[in-house]
């Protein structure tokens, strides 16, 4: 996937906006952390991903889903922009998004 995908699936969702975090691209919901790249491994920082579904997917796709020592002890996964899957990165994405998004903006994009 390029930045630009990434830009296009993070946006479709409602509140989304574009930013920094840490000095690289980011992506927000009202304030909140949605995903960031890592451009030291061009990777995406996604969160809501709990150590035993982690452990699944580097399992499963270890090309794509990687973690650091600084992960290590947070809900997260580093995706890999050059073979992540988009249908995964969105349901990841999604996932998040709706833990941190306004209930009005989860009821109003349910409603579409």
């Amino acid at each position: 996937m390029t930045w630009e995908e990434v830009r296009e699936i993070a946006l479709s969702f409602p509140g989304v906006e574009e930013g920094t975090a840490y000095g690289t691209p980011a992506f927000r919901v009202r304030g909140k952390f949605l995903t960031r790249l890592r451009p030291e491994d061009a990777s995406l920082v996604l969160l809501e991903v709990n150590p035993d579904e982690r452990e699944h997917l580097i399992a499963a796709e270890p090309a794509t889903f990687h973690f650091t020592a600084h992960y290590a002890n947070y809900p997260a996964i580093l995706a890999r922009l050059d073979t992540v899957h988009p249908g995964s990165l969105r349901n990841l994405l999604e996932r998040r998004w709706r833990a941190i998004a306004p209930k009005s903006l989860i009821k109003a994009h349910d409603a579409q």
